[in-house]
């Protein structure tokens, strides 16, 4: 595998100044670490900027008005430099050897576009007993199907195209479902490489009124298929 391999990290922020840092500390702490780290504040009114300001300079810092996570992971990937892109969530975790995992699928397989892992959810330490009861998650590690357990090539990431800005949830439901259509070639790693973090106030959580955004992207997808088959 060459040598000339450069990760930018993509971190998009709002209002998360809670957990923001731990989140960045777990990019410094890759084994393998990336050329990049960006944050994108979506338009935050509370102390996230000042939570980056803490590991600057190696912490980009980029403020945005609020567009949503995908016009904010869209804004760090055109400024990322790396040939490599990886998101992480300003709530989630990555372990040690994140990206050290997944550059080794890559050297072994030179021809893969996009690796991914396996995710594991956790609750927030602050969360009270009462809310684990109303909101039960898995003991078992999941398909790491999300922004932050994969790391893309820069090229592949483009074919794809850009994370939809028109909708609060499902962007990357949307952006895998382009994956699968155009047959990236990617493989799941067997290890976990995320924590999902599971608080009060997750994007699913504040955003309950436009699960319609759903229907949106499932919509947009067989329309895409129906196409597919019009042209071949």
């Amino acid at each position: 595998m060459s040598k000339d391999i450069l990760i930018s990290v993509v971190i998009p922020v709002y209002n998360c100044e809670r957990y923001l840092a731990e989140a960045i500390k777990s990019v410094l702490a890759q084994t393998h670490p990336p050329e990049d780290i960006i944050v994108i504040d979506d338009g935050s009114t509370d102390g996230s900027a000042k939570v980056v300001e803490h590991f600057s300079p190696t912490v980009q810092y980029h403020w945005q008005p609020n567009g949503g996570v995908g016009a904010a992971r869209n804004r760090g990937v055109e400024l990322a430099r790396g040939n490599f892109l990886a998101f992480l969530d300003a709530d989630d975790l990555w372990v040690e050897n994140k990206l050290a995992r997944q550059l080794s699928a890559f050297a072994n397989e030179p021809t893969l576009e996009a690796v991914f892992g396996q995710v594991q959810q956790f609750y927030s330490p602050e969360l009270g007993e009462t809310f684990k009861e109303r909101v039960t998650i898995p003991l078992d590690i999941s398909r790491g199907q999300h922004a932050g357990a994969m790391l893309i090539t820069r090229e592949a990431f483009l074919r794809v195209g850009w994370f939809r800005t028109d909708i609060q949830l499902g962007e990357f439901v949307d952006w895998y479902a382009r994956v699968i259509e155009l047959g990236l070639k990617r493989l799941m790693l067997p290890e976990v490489v995320m924590k999902r973090r599971i608080h009060e106030t997750n994007l699913g959580t504040r955003h309950r009124d436009a699960r319609g955004d759903y229907m949106r992207v499932l919509k947009a997808s067989l329309d895409r298929r129906r196409q597919q088959k019009k042209g071949s």
